[in-house]
């Protein structure tokens, strides 16, 4: 399992996606449009923290939505402390969280 977290955490597009939902649940159209993803490429990524455990996700309507996994966090706390921290370095940090909060103000899933 060790080695799919960190096959999970290989790739900075998911290290983005990790620093949108530390700080709240994302349906996957706000995903796509913050990160400018194709559905394609954001249910790949996407799918790889989840099968690795990192994230969970529920259905409401037709939006999949998409947040931390709780038992993951607790699992691995060093760990995730350590991602929250060092993604808040990231150059696109600031940046994403502004378009996602556009986002959420848009009712982008509604």
């Amino acid at each position: 399992m060790t080695t799919k977290i960190f096959k999970a955490l290989s790739e900075e597009i998911r290290l983005r996606i990790l620093a949108l939902l530390f700080n709240d649940e994302a349906c996957v159209c706000e995903i796509e449009a913050v990160l400018n993803l194709s559905q394609s490429n954001a249910s790949r990524h996407l799918s790889c923290l989840k099968n690795s455990g990192i994230l969970k996700s529920y259905k409401k309507a037709q939006w999949t939505y998409y947040k931390i996994n709780g038992e993951f966090s607790e699992n691995n706390l060093e760990l995730m402390h350590y991602l929250q921290r060092k993604v808040k370095e990231t150059p696109t940090y600031q940046q994403d969280l502004n378009m996602m909060k556009n986002c959420k103000c848009e009712s982008m899933c509604k």
